[in-house]
């Protein structure tokens, strides 16, 4: 499993290194710069699962940098701060920032603040890949990461090839695909087979799943077509 990186920013290097011993002796790999220059270049070359932020930084402080960077930075950023100020929060809070951290803290609630922002964008980014391996048309389903396909909400059990050949002309609705394009794409360009495997297992889908013929449509001397409304 890979480990998350944590970017630490703060001109107080006995800060600094507190933290990051806190963080690595959880597993975290921490990275550590001290000014809002460093900060900016590290963030542009590197990608973070978090950043902990001083605000008061010398030069560019922590709001600066915030704002400079949240436009195509979308993990969490925590600001450190030895202000307890509601407007600072407000502040903080309104140029994109997730969380609050104030000196002097407590160990257990930096680790604990860590960790639910880590967990959370985890969460999000599974919710994410769940919702793009999902095709839906109205009376028909399919989960791309299950393999499982659904007909009028009934579960169809279906060979691998099957799903396959059904995912790819679902991810290309009302376009016609020539039985090259679908066995390079479910087979691929280096499977030497008979084209005509193509047209098997069409049949045997369209007996498992289109008994209607509502979906998969034959376009004659061209090839197949995906029939569905979008829901």
């Amino acid at each position: 499993m890979l480990k998350d990186k944590i970017l630490i920013v703060d001109d107080d290097k006995d800060i600094v290194n507190l933290i990051g011993d806190i963080l690595t002796d959880e597993g975290y790999i921490v990275e550590k710069v001290y000014s809002g220059t460093a900060a900016l270049n590290a963030i542009k070359n590197t990608y973070y699962d978090l950043i902990i932020l001083d605000v008061m930084l010398p030069g560019m402080d922590g709001l600066e940098i915030c704002r400079r960077i949240r436009d195509f930075i979308k993990v969490p950023i925590v600001f450190l701060t030895a202000k307890n100020k509601n407007i600072d929060k407000v502040l903080g809070y309104e140029t994109g920032g997730d969380d609050y951290i104030t000196k002097p803290f407590d160990d257990n609630v930096l680790l604990a603040k860590v960790k639910a922002h880590l967990r959370r964008e985890k969460r999000n980014e599974e919710n994410k890949e769940e919702s793009n391996s999902i095709i839906r048309y109205k009376g028909i389903e399919i989960n791309k990461n299950s393999y499982e396909a659904f007909v009028q909400g009934e579960k169809i059990d279906l060979s691998t090839r099957e799903f396959q050949i059904l995912a790819f002309m679902m991810e290309n609705p009302n376009r016609i695909l020539t039985r090259e394009e679908i066995y390079d794409n479910v087979w691929g360009y280096e499977e030497y087979g008979d084209i005509n495997t193509v047209t098997v297992h069409i049949k045997k889908l369209r007996e498992k799943v289109d008994k209607d013929d509502k979906f998969i449509k034959t376009v004659w001397g061209a090839g197949y077509k995906f029939i569905g409304e979008s829901i």
